[in-house]
């Protein structure tokens, strides 16, 4: 018997998952498959596997562009090992949703409305439209600049240090893609400490790390824009300026007080020792790679470069820590309330109050976190201060660099490390993007009133 006038409910409706959320579905599920690549037999030398922890630590680490071991990388993986890293390492930098893009571009020639959001979530995209040509220079600007750094390594490696041409190859490609991605993986047990004074290592690795600490979308408009500064858009000029400034200041610091340090600089004659220093200044972009020993350095040196670590590098790119720009935002707004100003000016262009907002939260979050993790590591390991804070903000800050201490954790303190490496590869992307879309129109205004400050 048929009911005349039934309503038929249409039941729930599956809401899209928003963008932020599968940009972090996205690096989970390629960390799983990382780890599980890893824990192959034929990952590892000799019989059996790597254990789930050794696997799982290196896939966030390589997935997260961090750099931080617990095992030694050329010694622990087989090439096939390597090769894992390697890719999780170009997928992580590109992003995983930025990478799914590229595939799904190369096989359909199109992205669905949903990838178009995760993508441009993910590349700080201006629109939704624009996405396709965003994800293309993203992978030509890779690929280039990858290119042309394994090219230099190849010819150094074959030519001058007299690798076979098949390891000088290899060689060449593995560190020109860690470098750009600032990842700070190496096929050397000392990292690049064997290079100290070499300048066509140290300088190529450098400059591959500061060009992908820049992020792709300051790329993309150096690309077409580069010699007409006067369009670059205030993000562009705010990372540049900030990128420059803070690789001198961080070179004069770490050199200054590394100069007469027998276990660092000590040794080197006055070109290697700028060299060395530079070259520290430049791996606090998040990099990771070392030419000295980072446990022999002096307690000031940790000090500061925890701070440049804690800075990091450009938004939208492969660097870490809470990004220049939000460091550069929290000055121009000290200076304003120091000057009395009423508004933040940029550049000649006026700062949005909802920046200031975001800048700040970020910022108290992060520390937030940082600080938590560092009590945590601190009580489970029964180690000082220093050197917990240092590791702590290394992989929160995506850097790689280490005193040391990492491999001799206990299991729980690594297992902090690697939320800490997702957070700070995955934390502000999604934070700020949940910001953004959280803007609401308010229609009423309660009354002011004044708290006591200091």
């Amino acid at each position: 018997m048929r009911t005349v006038g039934a309503v038929v409910s249409p039941g729930p409706r599956l809401r899209p998952a928003r963008p932020g959320r599968v940009v972090v579905i996205g690096f989970a599920v390629a960390t799983i498959v990382g780890t599980l690549l890893l824990m192959l037999p034929i990952s590892r030398p000799g019989p059996g596997g790597a254990s789930f922890i050794e696997a799982f630590f290196t896939a966030t680490s390589a997935i997260c562009v961090t750099g931080l071991i617990i095992v030694d990388t050329p010694v622990a993986w087989t090439v096939f090992g390597q090769v894992v890293i390697l890719v999780l390492i170009q997928i992580g930098g590109l992003g995983v949703m930025t990478f799914a893009s590229i595939v799904g571009i190369a096989v359909v020639r199109r992205l669905s409305l949903r990838s178009r959001l995760t993508a441009a979530a993910e590349t700080k995209s201006t629109g939704v439209l624009d996405v396709n040509k965003i994800v293309g220079s993203v992978l030509k600007i890779s690929l280039l600049i990858e290119g042309a750094v394994a090219v230099v390594l190849f010819l150094w490696f074959a030519f001058a240090l007299n690798y076979p041409l098949g390891k000088a190859l290899w060689f060449a490609v593995f560190h020109a893609v860690s470098s750009f991605n600032n990842a700070g993986f190496a096929l050397y047990s000392d990292s690049m400490m064997g290079f100290v004074t070499d300048p066509v290592v140290s300088l190529t690795l450098s400059a591959s790390i500061i060009l992908g600490g820049l992020g792709f979308p300051v790329l993309v408009q150096l690309r077409r824009e580069w010699r007409r500064p006067l369009r670059w858009t205030m993000n562009t000029r705010i990372v540049v300026a900030a990128t420059i400034s803070l690789l001198v200041l961080g070179t004069i610091y770490i050199t200054a007080i590394e100069w007469s340090n027998p276990a660092t600089l000590g040794p080197l004659d006055w070109p290697g020792k700028i060299l060395a220093g530079f070259f520290q200044s430049v791996q606090t972009r998040t990099a990771g790679f070392n030419s000295i020993d980072i446990g022999s350095m002096d307690d000031a040196s940790q000090f500061g470069m925890i701070a440049l670590m804690f800075i990091g590098g450009g938004s939208a790119g492969t660097a870490g820590g809470i990004k220049v720009t939000t460091f550069a935002v929290l000055l121009f707004i000290l200076v304003a309330e120091i000057r009395g100003d009423g508004v933040v000016n940029v550049f000649g262009k006026r700062l949005s109050r909802a920046v200031h907002r975001q800048a700040i939260a970020l910022v108290l979050l992060s520390v937030g976190v940082v600080v938590a993790a560092t009590i945590a590591i601190m009580i489970m390991s029964g180690l000082a201060l220093g050197p917990v804070l240092f590791e702590a903000v290394s992989a929160f800050g995506t850097v790689g660099m280490s005193v040391g201490i990492t491999a001799g954790l206990p299991v729980g303190a690594q297992l902090i490390l690697i939320a800490l490496m997702f957070l700070g590869r995955l934390g502000p992307i999604t934070f700020a993007s949940a910001l953004a879309l959280r803007d609401r129109e308010i229609l009423y205004q309660l009354p002011k009133e004044r708290p006591i400050i200091g």
